[in-house]
């Protein structure tokens, strides 16, 4: 438990009575809230009873299935399972569930309003060991694991950290091949992990989730009907265009090349090398599962799939600098390097014409002068990470649109909580 507990009450106390008096007959206690409904229901399959469909590949079927394929992946393809803490980390709730009010574009918006025009399917925001609200949409509930997509990439690269300071990686400036033989004279095994840590490979692969795609051919090998093992897969992709660690591009292709180096250094598939470094560690109160290919090796860089409060566990890790329920889990350090902007000038700087985010060691970074970051997935799956105040945000979502605007009121939603608790 933390030590934050009476700072807590103290500001959920101030919260309170900061909670406008014509609103406060509507103040709700901090408990899960569900609905059956949400957001173009129908499109999303409610008289049909969100079912699941047949494929788990970009992006996850049709728009009336993706509420059934985001929260039962495990029905749809082979997973392994995580198994929970036996003694999970208990998470308080707040007296009053925050009160957002901020502005997108030009309309006043609020918590309400935005679960009412988004299709999220969750919601959470949670400081130190408090739940402030949480909410779930589409008949979804707490029980519900729901697919993190890219999100994953973080899982791995945090893992690859601990294995790290365990010694069974000696250091980011091995090559691939150093821990996968097989790699040997492909481009991906000269390639450093601190260049896959990065996404900077510098390996031709196209990701913009289309035809012909290199990330659509990447997913059907492992995943899809051809079933290759990972190896072949990798090596499909074998012509460099820069070299390592000085042009950023995001790249699935770089995580699987990760999650490779974790399973053969540590001899252990991700998914038991998560649950006893991690999982455990931090306290999980439910199981969660990631979808293998044809080997039983774990697509490292998405489809993990976790509860909402196990998904608010691990940013409360991450906010606490890897330390949680009692115990350094991540290594101190690592967690500081692997959020932490590469600097204008030198081996490496995103290009921030066409990304405006910074990006660290497999995790996003917010820009501006404080060190704020986030877990990404596609159509919706977000986690915002504030170390400054502890304060973090689980967003699941089924954005059947690419560029829906609900990612920018996301960052606006966010911006309103953190302006909250800053300077407290």
């Amino acid at each position: 438990m933390f030590a934050w507990r009476s700072l807590v009450a103290v500001l959920a106390v101030v919260m309170v009575f900061q909670i406008d008096a014509a609103h406060a007959q509507q103040m709700q206690p901090a408990n899960p809230v569900f609905s059956p409904t949400g957001p173009d229901a129908e499109a999303y399959g409610e008289k049909l009873g969100y079912p699941t469909g047949p494929s788990l590949s970009p992006p996850m079927g049709r728009q009336q299935n993706m509420i059934g394929n985001f929260s039962h992946a495990d029905q749809l393809a082979p997973t392994h399972t995580i198994a929970p803490a036996e003694r999970p980390l208990p998470l308080l709730r707040a007296a009053a569930e925050i009160s957002v009010k901020f502005t997108f574009g030009k309309e006043a918006a609020s918590l309400a309003k935005y679960l009412d025009t988004n299709p999220t399917t969750g919601l959470l925001i949670a400081h130190n060991d408090t739940i402030l609200f949480e909410h779930y949409q589409y008949g979804r509930t707490d029980r519900d694991r729901l697919v993190s997509q890219s999100m994953a990439k973080t899982l791995t690269g945090m893992m690859i950290g601990i294995a790290i300071s365990e010694g069974t990686i000696h250091s980011v400036d091995d090559t691939v091949q150093t821990y996968v033989p097989e790699l040997k004279n492909t481009e991906m095994g000269s390639t450093p992990i601190h260049a896959l840590l990065h996404m900077a490979s510098g390996i031709a692969f196209t990701e913009n989730f289309g035809n012909p795609d290199d990330n659509v051919r990447l997913s059907n090998s492992l995943l899809g009907s051809e079933k290759l093992d990972p190896i072949t897969a990798v090596s499909r992709f074998n012509k460099r265009v820069a070299p390592p660690d000085t042009v950023w591009h995001y790249s699935n292709l770089d995580t699987e090349g990760l999650s490779l180096v974790l399973t053969r250094a540590t001899h252990m598939t991700m998914s038991d090398y998560l649950q006893t470094r991690i999982w455990q560690p931090m306290g999980a109160e439910a199981s969660a599962n990631w979808q293998v290919d044809s080997t039983g090796q774990e697509v490292g860089y998405c489809c993990f799939s976790a509860t909402l409060r196990d998904y608010a566990r691990f940013a409360l890790l991450l906010a606490h600098d890897g330390a949680l329920n009692g115990r350094q889990i991540i290594p101190r350090q690592w967690l500081l390097d692997a959020t932490q902007p590469v600097k204008q000038g030198s081996f490496l700087a995103v290009n921030h014409e066409t990304n405006p985010w910074g990006y660290g060691y497999q995790t996003w970074l917010m820009p501006g002068p404080r060190r704020t970051f986030f877990l990404d997935g596609r159509a919706g799956q977000r986690i915002l990470v504030d170390p400054t105040t502890h304060l973090v945000l689980v967003h699941t979502a089924v954005r059947a649109k690419p560029n829906d605007v609900g990612s920018a009121e996301l960052v606006e939603l966010w911006s309103s909580v953190l302006k909250q608790f800053q300077g407290n």
